[in-house]
Formats: structure tokens, sequence, C-alpha cells
């Protein structure tokens, strides 16, 4: 695997993290209602969340890797056009982010536990996974050595990410609030979104 496309891998997954998803919309409830001490457990079963779902996707998407090099293709150009879906709704979406303050009092261990749930069993990651991990795997590279490297980035940017929001959440509350700064969110990263499945298609045509 080469830097760049490592460094692409990283690049994308930044952006797509950063877009509010149900995951976040969790973490950010927890946070409104309870402050800062959420961020720690709430990032931790956000990544043990991914984990899961990741590792489900890397393990099926290997097995197509070494049963057909043609349906590999045709699951890469999938999945543009549904990155490139992905980005068109995030797009229009609206201003609002729907988080309502948790005051339920839980342990930091139920707090993790439900943050793992809502991520590693949502079938939205799972098909989303299928959808971009194609786009960075290089079939002539280990796919096991790839598949260690894009976790653990993965898996590392999505904790900070989580923990983020949910600092932010707890301490500037009319900024994850505000409809404008959101509605900028879901414009930059649909526009993101449907720029890199466009040029998934754009690579696979000229190659």
């Amino acid at each position: 695997m080469s830097f760049e496309n490592w460094a692409a891998f990283a690049a994308a997954s930044s952006i797509l993290l950063v877009i509010p998803g149900p995951t976040i919309l969790l973490v950010v409830s927890y946070a409104l209602g309870q402050g800062w001490r959420t961020a720690l457990p709430m990032a931790v079963g956000v990544a043990l969340g991914d984990f899961t779902a990741m590792t489900l996707s890397m393990l099926g998407i290997g097995a197509l890797l070494a049963a057909s090099a043609t349906v590999f293709t045709v699951l890469k150009v999938i999945g543009a056009g549904y990155l490139i879906y992905l980005g068109i709704k995030l797009f229009r979406a609206g201003g609002a982010l729907k988080a309502e303050p948790r005051t339920d009092a839980v342990s930091a261990a139920r707090m993790m536990a439900h943050a793992w749930l809502v991520t590693a069993l949502n079938p939205k990651s799972i098909t989303f996974f299928v959808a971009f991990l194609p786009q960075f795997l290089d079939r002539h590279a280990d796919f096991w050595t790839q598949m260690l490297i894009f976790e653990t980035t993965f898996l590392t940017l999505a904790f900070a990410n989580a923990f983020g929001y949910a600092l932010v959440a707890s301490k500037a509350r009319a900024i994850v609030r505000n409809p404008k700064a959101i509605r900028i969110f879901n414009r930059t990263g649909g526009t993101l979104l449907v720029g890199a499945g466009v040029a998934t298609v754009a690579m696979r045509s000229s190659s």
C-alpha cells in the first residue's frame, strides 16, 4: 500500500466521520445532558462499534476479493454510486441536529455499551463500509496488512471524532444546535461524498 493511498483513505474517513449521524446524535445527547464526563466512555463505545462493523465488512470484502476480480470491480462501481447517493441525500438534509439531552443517570459501562450497540448493529454501518472500503484496497497487496492499517486508522479517527463531539457538546451547546453550522456540515460533506464517488467512477473509466 502506498502512502498516498493511505493518506487518501485517512482524509476521506475524517470527512465522513465529522458528518453527524445516528452515533454522533447519541454522543451529543449524552454530552448535552451529562457533560464532559461522557466523552471517554462514549468514544470507546463508538470505536468498538466501528471495529465490529468494519471487521465484518472487511471479512466479506476479503472473501469477494479472493473469489473474483470481476465481482470485486462491480462492488467498487456500486460503492461509488452509493457514495454519490449518500452525498446527495446529505446535501439536501436540513439544518437541524435532533439531539435531545439525556438526563437519565447511567454508568460509564452502560453508556459505552449503548454507543457500541448503536454503532455496531446499525445495518447502514456495514453497508457503508462495504461501499467505502473497496475504493482504497489494492488487489495486488496483502489483504490482511491493509485490513490492519485501515482499521487502526479509522478507529483512531472515530475515537477522536466522538470524543471531540462530546467535549464540544458539553462546553459549547449553542454550536451543535446551530442550524446554520449543521447545514454547512451537511452541504460540505455531501459535496465531498459526491466528488469521491464521481472520482472513483472516473478512475475506473480511464483505467
